[in-house]
C-alpha cells in the first residue's frame, strides 16, 4: 500500500508559534508586501474606472504599509530584555505603537470622510464619469485578501499576545469593510446613482473611526495600569487558593502592563511555618501561577502569618 505523505505547512507564511522573531517578521513581510500590491492595484483602477471610492479605498490600503512598519518596529522593541533604564521590561511600547496607528486611522478616516462630504455637498457628482467595471472588479478583490489578512494577523498576533499587530491585523478589517462600502457605491454608480460613489466614501470614513476608536480605547486601557477585571481576579484567586500551604488570600491585585499582566499578591500560611518554609511556598505558587497564566509576566507575592482554621477563596 502506498503510504501518505503528511501535507507540509510553508514555514514561511506559517511559522511555528514558538517563533516569535520570525512571526514579527513574517507578520510584517505578507503586509508590507500584500498592501503594497493591492492598494497600487486599487489606485490604478480608480483612476482608469473613474472611481472617487476606489481611490479613497486605495489610499486606506497605502496606510497599512506605514502602519505596518510602526507595528513592525514598536514591537521589535517592545521585545528587548530589561535594562537600567527599563527595569521593567518595555511592553509598553507596544501600547505606544497602538496609540500611533489609532490616531493614524482616525485621521485617515477623516480625510476621507470630509472629502466624499464636500463632493456631495458641491452637488458635483452629477459631473462624475460613471466608474468602470474594473473598479468594480478592485472592489471584490480588495475585499477578499483584506479579509484573508486580517485572519492571517490575527491568528499570529493571538499567538504573540500583540496589541500592535492586532491593530494591524483590525486595520486590515476596516480596510475590507471599506472595500464592501467601494463595492455598493461603484455598484449604484453604474447603475445610474452617481451620488452612492462618494457616498461610499462616507460609509468608509465611519467604518475607519469606528475602528480607530477601538484601538485608541483599547491602548489607553493598557497604558494605565487597569485592573484584568472581577472575573480573571477571581479565577486566578481560585487557583492561588488551590495551591498547596496556602490558607487564605489577603489581597490580590491584577495590573495590565501593554501585553502583559503584573500582580501583586498577599497569602496567609501556618503561622508556625519557618521562614525558609514560608518562602519555598511563596515560590512555588510563583513559578506555578507564571505557568499556568501565561499572560502574567510577574507575580510579586508578600507572605502573611495566618492562623491554620482559616480558608480562602471564598
Amino acid at each position: 500500500m502506498k503510504s501518505i505523505k503528511p501535507k507540509r505547512t510553508d514555514p514561511v507564511l506559517f511559522p511555528k508559534p514558538s517563533d516569535e522573531t520570525a512571526i514579527i517578521r513574517r507578520l510584517s513581510l505578507v503586509s508590507i508586501i500584500g498592501n503594497t500590491i493591492l492598494s497600487a492595484f486599487k489606485m490604478a483602477a480608480g483612476i482608469t474606472g473613474h472611481s472617487g471610492a476606489m481611490i479613497s479605498d486605495s489610499i486606506h490600503s497605502f496606510s497599512d504599509v506605514f502602519t505596518t512598519l510602526i507595528a513592525w518596529i514598536f514591537v521589535r522593541i517592545s521585545k528587548k530584555a530589561p535594562d537600567e533604564n527599563h527595569p521593567y521590561g518595555h511592553d509598553r511600547f507596544e501600547c505606544a505603537a497602538s496609540l500611533i496607528l489609532g490616531f493614524i486611522l482616525l485621521l485617515t478616516g477623516i480625510s476621507i470622510g470630509k472629502a466624499g462630504i464636500q463632493t456631495i455637498l458641491s452637488g458635483s457628482y452629477h459631473q462624475l464619469s460613471s466608474p468602470g467595471i474594473i473598479a468594480l472588479v478592485a472592489a471584490i478583490l480588495s475585499i477578499t485578501v483584506k479579509e484573508a489578512m486580517f485572519w492571517y494577523t490575527r491568528h499570529y498576533a493571538l499567538l504573540i499576545r500583540s496589541s500592535a499587530f492586532m491593530a494591524d491585523a483590525w486595520h486590515h478589517r476596516s480596510d475590507a469593510f471599506s472595500s464592501v462600502g467601494s463595492l455598493l457605491g461603484i455598484g449604484g454608480a453604474i447603475c445610474g446613482f452617481p451620488v452612492l460613489d462618494p457616498a461610499a466614501s462616507v460609509l468608509i470614513c465611519l467604518f475607519i473611526i469606528k475602528a480607530a476608536w477601538d484601538i485608541l480605547k483599547d491602548s489607553l486601557v493598557k497604558m494605565l495600569d487597569t485592573s484584568c477585571g472581577k472575573e480573571y481576579e477571581k479565577k486566578l484567586e481560585c487557583f492561588i487558593a488551590s495551591q498547596k500551604d496556602v490558607l487564605c488570600i489577603d489581597m490580590l491585585r491584577s495590573r495590565m502592563f501593554g501585553s502583559k499582566i503584573y500582580i501583586d499578591l498577599e497569602i496567609g500560611v501556618d503561622a508556625g511555618k519557618s521562614l525558609y518554609e514560608a518562602h519555598e511556598i511563596a515560590e512555588r505558587v510563583h513559578s506555578n501561577v507564571e505557568k499556568t497564566f501565561p499572560d502574567i509576566k510577574h507575580i510579586m507575592i508578600h507572605v502573611n502569618p495566618a492562623d491554620t482554621g482559616e480558608g480562602a477563596c471564598q
